[in-house]
Protein backbone atom coordinates (compact mmCIF):
# COMPACT_ATOMS: atom_id res chain seq x y z
CA UNK A 1 0.00 0.00 0.00
CA UNK A 2 1.22 3.51 -0.84
CA UNK A 3 0.05 6.97 0.24
CA UNK A 4 1.22 10.20 -1.39
CA UNK A 5 0.30 13.86 -1.71
CA UNK A 6 0.34 16.45 -4.46
CA UNK A 7 0.32 19.17 -1.77
CA UNK A 8 3.90 18.50 -0.61
CA UNK A 9 6.86 16.37 -1.65
CA UNK A 10 7.83 13.50 0.65
CA UNK A 11 10.13 14.78 3.39
CA UNK A 12 9.86 18.37 2.12
CA UNK A 13 8.24 21.48 3.63
CA UNK A 14 4.48 21.80 3.95
CA UNK A 15 3.09 25.16 2.78
CA UNK A 16 1.43 27.62 5.18
CA UNK A 17 -1.78 26.95 3.26
CA UNK A 18 -1.97 23.61 5.09
CA UNK A 19 -0.78 24.82 8.52
CA UNK A 20 -2.68 26.20 11.50
CA UNK A 21 0.19 28.53 12.42
CA UNK A 22 2.06 30.80 10.04
CA UNK A 23 4.75 33.46 10.30
CA UNK A 24 2.12 36.20 10.38
CA UNK A 25 -0.42 34.49 12.64
CA UNK A 26 -2.75 31.77 11.40
CA UNK A 27 -2.22 29.77 8.22
CA UNK A 28 -4.82 28.47 5.81
CA UNK A 29 -5.41 25.31 7.88
CA UNK A 30 -6.54 23.33 4.83
CA UNK A 31 -5.98 19.58 4.82
CA UNK A 32 -3.45 18.57 2.16
CA UNK A 33 -4.44 16.37 -0.75
CA UNK A 34 -3.82 12.69 -0.03
CA UNK A 35 -4.26 9.66 -2.28
CA UNK A 36 -3.47 5.98 -1.88
CA UNK A 37 -3.43 2.76 -3.81
CA UNK A 38 -2.58 -0.96 -3.59
CA UNK A 39 -4.69 -1.62 -0.51
CA UNK A 40 -5.08 -5.33 0.35
CA UNK A 41 -8.10 -6.95 -1.33
CA UNK A 42 -9.65 -7.76 2.06
CA UNK A 43 -9.69 -4.10 3.13
CA UNK A 44 -13.07 -3.04 4.56
CA UNK A 45 -12.17 0.42 5.87
CA UNK A 46 -9.27 2.80 6.48
CA UNK A 47 -8.08 4.87 9.43
CA UNK A 48 -5.95 7.98 8.98
CA UNK A 49 -3.83 9.89 11.48
CA UNK A 50 -1.50 12.87 11.17
CA UNK A 51 1.15 12.98 13.91
CA UNK A 52 3.92 15.48 14.63
CA UNK A 53 6.82 13.32 15.82
CA UNK A 54 8.88 16.27 17.10
CA UNK A 55 6.71 18.04 19.66
CA UNK A 56 8.66 19.40 22.67
CA UNK A 57 8.01 17.39 25.83
CA UNK A 58 8.11 20.53 28.00
CA UNK A 59 5.20 22.68 26.80
CA UNK A 60 6.20 25.53 29.12
CA UNK A 61 9.04 26.35 26.71
CA UNK A 62 6.76 26.88 23.71
CA UNK A 63 6.49 30.41 22.37
CA UNK A 64 8.81 32.05 24.90
CA UNK A 65 10.88 35.03 23.76
CA UNK A 66 13.67 34.40 26.26
CA UNK A 67 14.65 30.89 25.19
CA UNK A 68 15.08 28.78 22.08
CA UNK A 69 14.14 25.10 22.24
CA UNK A 70 17.28 23.18 21.25
CA UNK A 71 17.24 20.45 18.62
CA UNK A 72 18.35 17.96 21.28
CA UNK A 73 15.37 18.70 23.56
CA UNK A 74 13.39 15.46 24.24
CA UNK A 75 10.49 15.01 21.85
CA UNK A 76 7.07 13.42 21.89
CA UNK A 77 4.07 13.10 19.57
CA UNK A 78 1.30 15.61 18.89
CA UNK A 79 -1.77 14.41 16.98
CA UNK A 80 -3.17 16.70 14.29
CA UNK A 81 -5.81 14.47 12.70
CA UNK A 82 -7.73 11.34 13.58
CA UNK A 83 -10.27 9.82 11.17
CA UNK A 84 -11.74 6.32 11.33
CA UNK A 85 -14.22 4.25 9.32
CA UNK A 86 -13.15 5.69 5.98
CA UNK A 87 -15.02 3.52 3.44
CA UNK A 88 -12.95 0.95 1.57
CA UNK A 89 -13.77 2.50 -1.81
CA UNK A 90 -12.26 5.91 -0.90
CA UNK A 91 -8.86 6.47 -2.48
CA UNK A 92 -8.37 10.23 -2.26
CA UNK A 93 -9.02 13.25 -0.04
CA UNK A 94 -8.94 16.50 -2.01
CA UNK A 95 -7.05 19.47 -0.59
CA UNK A 96 -9.37 21.50 1.63
CA UNK A 97 -12.13 18.88 1.51
CA UNK A 98 -11.97 18.12 5.26
CA UNK A 99 -10.65 21.42 6.65
CA UNK A 100 -10.49 24.89 5.14
CA UNK A 101 -9.70 27.68 7.58
CA UNK A 102 -9.31 28.16 11.32
CA UNK A 103 -12.20 27.48 13.67
CA UNK A 104 -11.47 28.96 17.11
CA UNK A 105 -12.80 26.47 19.61
CA UNK A 106 -12.59 23.64 17.08
CA UNK A 107 -14.80 22.37 14.29
CA UNK A 108 -18.26 21.28 15.42
CA UNK A 109 -18.93 18.99 12.46
CA UNK A 110 -15.78 18.53 10.35
CA UNK A 111 -16.22 17.38 6.79
CA UNK A 112 -14.96 14.06 5.49
CA UNK A 113 -15.94 11.10 3.36
CA UNK A 114 -19.52 9.90 3.93
CA UNK A 115 -19.55 7.39 6.76
CA UNK A 116 -16.17 8.38 8.20
CA UNK A 117 -15.85 9.56 11.80
CA UNK A 118 -13.53 12.35 12.93
CA UNK A 119 -11.79 12.20 16.30
CA UNK A 120 -10.26 14.76 18.63
CA UNK A 121 -6.80 16.07 17.85
CA UNK A 122 -4.33 17.25 20.50
CA UNK A 123 -5.20 20.93 20.19
CA UNK A 124 -8.15 20.01 22.42
CA UNK A 125 -5.78 19.68 25.36
CA UNK A 126 -3.29 22.31 24.19
CA UNK A 127 -5.91 25.09 24.16
CA UNK A 128 -7.83 23.86 27.22
CA UNK A 129 -6.71 26.82 29.34
CA UNK A 130 -7.24 29.48 26.68
CA UNK A 131 -10.43 31.54 26.94
CA UNK A 132 -10.20 32.42 23.23
CA UNK A 133 -9.34 29.01 21.82
CA UNK A 134 -10.58 26.22 24.14
CA UNK A 135 -12.96 23.60 22.75
CA UNK A 136 -13.17 20.19 21.14
CA UNK A 137 -10.85 20.17 18.13
CA UNK A 138 -12.25 17.55 15.79
CA UNK A 139 -10.80 16.58 12.45
CA UNK A 140 -7.75 18.20 10.87
CA UNK A 141 -5.90 21.14 12.35
CA UNK A 142 -2.49 21.60 10.80
CA UNK A 143 1.06 22.32 11.94
CA UNK A 144 1.76 25.04 14.50
CA UNK A 145 5.21 24.28 15.96
CA UNK A 146 6.61 26.70 18.54
CA UNK A 147 8.25 29.64 16.74
CA UNK A 148 11.19 29.39 19.16
CA UNK A 149 11.88 25.73 18.32
CA UNK A 150 15.16 25.08 16.50
CA UNK A 151 14.07 21.65 15.29
CA UNK A 152 12.21 21.21 12.00
CA UNK A 153 9.09 19.19 12.79
CA UNK A 154 8.05 16.12 10.80
CA UNK A 155 4.35 15.47 10.17
CA UNK A 156 3.49 11.86 9.38
CA UNK A 157 0.25 11.02 7.58
CA UNK A 158 -0.32 7.37 8.53
CA UNK A 159 -2.94 5.30 6.72
CA UNK A 160 -4.12 1.92 8.00
CA UNK A 161 -6.07 -0.64 5.93
CA UNK A 162 -8.41 -2.56 8.23
CA UNK A 163 -10.40 -5.80 8.02
CA UNK A 164 -13.50 -4.29 9.68
CA UNK A 165 -16.12 -1.84 8.39
CA UNK A 166 -16.22 0.16 11.62
CA UNK A 167 -14.08 0.38 14.74
CA UNK A 168 -15.49 0.00 18.25
CA UNK A 169 -14.99 3.60 19.33
CA UNK A 170 -16.76 5.85 21.82
CA UNK A 171 -18.68 8.81 20.47
CA UNK A 172 -15.88 11.13 21.61
CA UNK A 173 -12.57 9.49 20.66
CA UNK A 174 -8.91 10.33 20.15
CA UNK A 175 -5.87 8.68 18.57
CA UNK A 176 -5.27 6.34 21.51
CA UNK A 177 -8.79 4.95 21.15
CA UNK A 178 -8.20 4.27 17.46
CA UNK A 179 -4.91 2.49 18.08
CA UNK A 180 -6.55 0.27 20.70
CA UNK A 181 -9.64 -0.46 18.58
CA UNK A 182 -7.70 -1.40 15.45
CA UNK A 183 -5.30 -3.74 17.26
CA UNK A 184 -5.44 -7.08 15.46
CA UNK A 185 -7.35 -5.60 12.49
CA UNK A 186 -4.53 -3.90 10.53
CA UNK A 187 -3.90 -5.44 7.10
CA UNK A 188 -1.39 -2.85 5.92
CA UNK A 189 0.04 0.55 6.81
CA UNK A 190 1.54 3.29 4.65
CA UNK A 191 2.84 6.74 5.53
CA UNK A 192 4.17 9.93 4.01
CA UNK A 193 5.57 12.93 5.83
CA UNK A 194 6.23 16.58 5.28
CA UNK A 195 8.09 19.13 7.39
CA UNK A 196 7.28 22.49 8.90
CA UNK A 197 8.93 25.14 11.07
CA UNK A 198 8.23 28.71 12.17
CA UNK A 199 11.82 29.40 13.28
CA UNK A 200 13.91 31.04 10.53
CA UNK A 201 17.06 29.29 11.79
CA UNK A 202 15.59 25.82 12.28
CA UNK A 203 17.46 22.92 10.86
Amino acid sequence: MRIHSSSFEPGKPIAEEFALGASGGFGGNRNPQLAWEHAPPATRSFALLCIDADAPTDPSLAGRDDVEIPVAHPRGEFVHWVMADIPANVRELAAGSCSDGVDKGGKRAPRGPAGARQGLNDYTGWFANSDDMRGDYLGYDGPYPPPNDLRVHRYFFRLFALDVDTLALPERFAAGDVFRAMHGHVLAEASVHGTYSLHPGAG
